[in-house]
């Protein structure tokens, strides 16, 4: 029996995804690639295992979707592929006043932050738990320790990645599984275009999608419970924003998302 392990990683195809699928690589694991973007999944696919003489497969699904979950869980059961580390990373932003928003990207959010991730999530850990053995790695958000006026959505849903998150780490306590919530402030991907956050302050010195992703597999690896990629944030939002008033920190929070003029 190989020891070689398998990741699955959402959201491949670009930004943290696709340096994830980079670092699984190179530590010699086998990958199932998901996103919408087919093309650039079987570039990304010619690359690492051309360089890493690895196994790469390729599912192409709008995970924004309800019922995606369950198309890529039957995708992989049908390959015979046993997940052993899975990374949630897909997901989606959007700026503005909630109810001036188009309510279907909203509700497509939901879907893809909370309830694509929950479901794949509570498929492969299954298997997980029966063979005692592997790690989920979630990608949250700094967003997720606060309320987010002007993106008021996102915020909610990383609040509940995190939740669902640590959640479930205490319940795997008394296993080999281990989950990890990865919590980055701003960082320098197709995010901002999607997100309509072009112009926004809190995106002025944003990370690498390289500086994420080395922290939270490196994170993953040691069965961390909550990563940030910088210090200061986990200072921050653990030790300062907790002890400040309510209505200040939703100035605070509104403040960095309003777009400079």
């Amino acid at each position: 029996m190989s020891s070689t392990q398998t990741a699955l990683i959402t959201g491949a195809s670009s930004g943290i995804g696709t340096e994830f699928a980079r670092i699984a690589a190179s530590n010699g694991n086998n990958l199932v690639l998901v996103a919408r973007s087919e093309g650039k999944l079987n570039e990304l696919k010619s690359e690492l295992e051309g360089k890493f003489n690895i196994s790469v497969t390729v599912i192409a699904a709008d995970l924004s979707l309800a019922g995606s979950a369950q198309k890529v869980f039957d995708a992989t059961e049908a390959a015979n592929l046993q997940i052993d580390i899975l990374i949630n990373n897909a997901g989606f932003g959007g700026h503005g006043k909630f109810h001036e928003r188009d309510l279907a990207q909203d509700e497509a959010m939901m879907q893809l932050n909370m309830a694509t991730l929950t479901s794949l999530t509570h498929y492969y850990l299954q298997g997980m738990v029966k063979r005692n053995k592997g790690k989920v790695l979630n990608v949250a958000s700094t967003a997720g320790f606060l309320p987010g006026p002007l993106q008021a959505v996102y915020y909610a849903t990383k609040a509940y990645v995190n939740s669902f998150t640590w959640a479930i780490a205490e319940e795997l306590s008394d296993t080999n599984i281990t989950a990890t919530a990865l919590c980055p402030g701003p960082v320098d991907t197709g995010f901002v275009a999607a997100g309509d956050l072009d112009g926004v302050s809190a995106f002025k010195n944003s990370a690498t999608p390289y500086q994420v992703a080395i922290k939270g597999y490196e994170a993953m690896e040691k069965g961390k419970l909550v990563v940030f990629d910088k210090s200061s944030f986990s200072f921050l939002l653990q030790w300062v924003v907790p002890f400040l008033p309510r209505k200040t920190v939703l100035k605070m929070s509104r403040q960095a998302m309003e777009k400079q003029s």
